[in-house]
């Protein structure tokens, strides 16, 4: 099957555009986790909210409280006496807090005070409405129940996040309710206010209610998990950048492996820079700062910034689960075997079957494909499309095929349909180019690093464009280091170079999973083109384009091949964690609705 050197072939089928999700793929360990990543930024942003926040709800509650349900003779005064009281004891018991956690987290310590004085002015609100509403007097129950309720999410979050055992989150789960009582209410009122059966009855019941679910969460990931709070504790920790008891916890799963590293080494036959195209098999990850979360940027580093580090297919089972591991892979890959080389490459296919695109280039023997369904998007490349297209190339006598996931569009797991659209796409790419005539290489190679680039959107490594001159035509592919694409950037783009004369191939992202700033979101980050515009990101590719035109030279490829035994982290890992977080989740969601139930029945007392 012959095309024309510069054609897009699109090789028919039934157009399958709602075939997007594959329900089989959809359950995966990984996709769990990351949907439920959302539930991360429950607590607000900034420990200044937090004391803020908590500050006015401890003077709103004792306002209610000396002005509705205990009224005094004091006045004016008397109420902005107790209001002043109550602040500064908050003040002083948010940092006695700190003194009993593990981490002696201030900022945790605050979150933590702001729901439960919020769960304390809930019960006092509660109480005055349902007084109203019942035409019942209103007592100072709901006073004493918003105690044990501030207590018992102390000790529900204490043992969960801060690493209290239960017997100390008992212990000190009530020094800050009760001090706040203790200048909330008259002194002559304590006794009769704390007097209440019924009131300690409930309360009691709802700290017991917090320990036991507490005792259940922490077990829900067993067997594969020893202990679901240890793990929170341990990402938690880890995004404050202490992310040592996060990569030990993920070592003592991780498994030995030998992993591969292919490369494309180009060489001015004049003599100047190397550049590198580098395709390694392990995967970005697990997430910032922990692991090999910015291994793009340190092999582009490690290779004087000359290179593209692509994604290849790969997933998070193999992620490099420390920082150690990063370093004994960026050690291996100083020794690599030469492959095949040569002096020649085919001009470019790029077929398109229905939404999966596939654009390939030949060196010698070996193949070079880049993968997507952009606009519409995906997520990683599932290995078994690797393996096929590996078969079908050692059946067409190719030497090593390197398959590349341009990673440059939002999107769920490969549907079945767009899976074989993109195999039939490779195939019929393979067909082409063995057919194609192979021209001398030019090449040229420009970077963002003199630019002085800074996005939020954008991993360390920047921006590159290579610049291919073949038979007399240039072609340009763009890279990225970058966690994905918004939608639809990719053509922008394209389409703005177009404009200027500059023909890009494809654009690919790293998939780093390095992070700039603290992303609140429930992707846990910026994906390329969400926050920096569509244009400016044009202008800047143009620019760095124009300058790899103008470095265009004769050269020459080798293709280099490593392997290096590393720790990788295994799917088993992703899949205990979700089933932990899932379990945990399922019987939050069960003591929730028990525990307001058991809640409303108080309001009819």
């Amino acid at each position: 099957m012959s095309r024309k050197p510069d054609d897009n072939v699109n090789d028919g089928g039934d157009n399958n555009g709602d075939d997007d999700v594959d329900d089989d793929n959809d359950d995966d360990g990984v996709s769990v986790i990351h949907n439920r990543f959302s539930l991360t930024l429950l607590n607000p942003a900034s420990h200044y909210f937090s004391l803020m926040a908590s500050l006015a709800i401890a003077a709103t509650m004792g306002a209610t409280i000396n002005l509705v349900y205990l009224p005094s003779d004091g006045g004016v005064g008397h109420v902005l006496y107790g209001i002043f009281a109550v602040v500064a004891v908050l003040f002083l018991t948010q940092l006695l807090d700190t003194r009993f956690t593990r981490k002696k987290e201030y900022s945790k310590s605050l979150h933590s005070s702001l729901f439960a004085n919020l769960l304390w002015l809930a019960s006092i609100l509660a109480g005055l409405a349902a007084s109203v509403v019942l035409t019942k007097e209103l007592t100072s129950f709901f006073i004493v129940l918003g105690i044990f309720l501030f207590a018992s999410f102390r000790i529900g979050i204490y043992t969960t996040t801060l690493g209290v055992t239960l017997r100390r989150a008992w212990a000190i789960s009530m020094v800050q309710p009760l001090a706040m009582f203790l200048v909330l209410v008259p002194v002559d009122d304590w006794a009769a206010v704390l007097n209440d059966p019924v009131a300690l009855a409930y309360g009691i019941s709802f700290m017991i209610i917090a320990t036991v679910w507490s005792r259940l969460t922490d077990t829900a990931g067993r067997p594969g998990m020893e202990s679901t709070h240890k793990t929170i504790q341990a990402y938690l920790a880890s995004q404050v950048d202490d992310y040592a008891d996060a990569e030990q916890i993920m070592i003592q799963r991780s498994r030995e492996a030998r992993v591969s590293t292919s490369q494309i080494r180009f060489s001015p036959r004049g003599g100047g820079t190397d550049f590198r195209m580098v395709l390694p098999d392990i995967h970005p990850g697990p997430y910032h700062p922990v692991g090999g979360s910015n291994i793009p940027y340190l092999i582009y580093r490690d290779l004087s910034s000359s290179a593209m580090v692509l994604h290849g297919v790969s997933d998070h089972a193999l992620n490099l689960p420390s920082r150690n591991e990063v370093r004994n892979y960026l050690e291996g890959l100083k020794e690599s075997r030469v492959m095949e080389e040569g002096l020649h490459c085919t001009e470019p296919v790029t077929v398109q079957v229905n939404r999966a695109r596939v654009t390939g280039l030949l060196f010698g023997r070996s193949p070079l494909l880049f993968l997507s369904l952009s606009p519409h998007g995906m997520e990683d490349v599932p290995s078994y499309i690797k393996t096929e297209i590996e078969r079908y190339a050692t059946n067409r006598n190719y030497l090593k095929v390197m398959v590349v996931d341009c990673h440059n569009a939002m999107g769920p797991s490969i549907s079945a349909g767009n899976g074989e659209d993109m195999l039939r796409a490779a195939r019929s790419c393979l067909d082409t180019l063995v057919t194609k005539k192979s021209h001398p290489i030019e090449l040229g190679y420009a970077n963002s690093d003199g630019m002085n680039i800074w996005a939020e959107d954008l991993g360390m490594g920047g921006l590159g464009v290579v610049c291919l001159r073949i038979n007399g035509r240039k072609y340009f592919l763009g890279w990225a280091d970058a966690n994905n694409m918004e939608n639809g950037v990719r053509e922008s783009i394209v389409a703005g170079l177009a404009q200027t004369g500059y023909d890009m191939l494809e654009i690919c992202t790293s998939d780093t999973h390095y992070a700039r700033v603290k992303v609140r979101n429930r992707n846990g980050y910026y994906q390329l083109g969400i926050v920096t515009p569509h244009g400016r990101l044009t202008g800047w590719f143009a620019k760095i384009a124009a300058a790899a035109e103008a470095d265009t030279a004769a050269a020459r490829f080798e293709i280099l091949e490593s392997e290096t035994a590393v720790r990788v982290m295994g799917s088993g890992i992703f899949d205990d964690y979700s089933r932990a977080l899932e379990n945990a989740l399922r019987i939050t969601k069960y003591f929730a609705v028990g525990g307001t139930i058991l809640f409303i029945t108080s309001l009819f007392l």
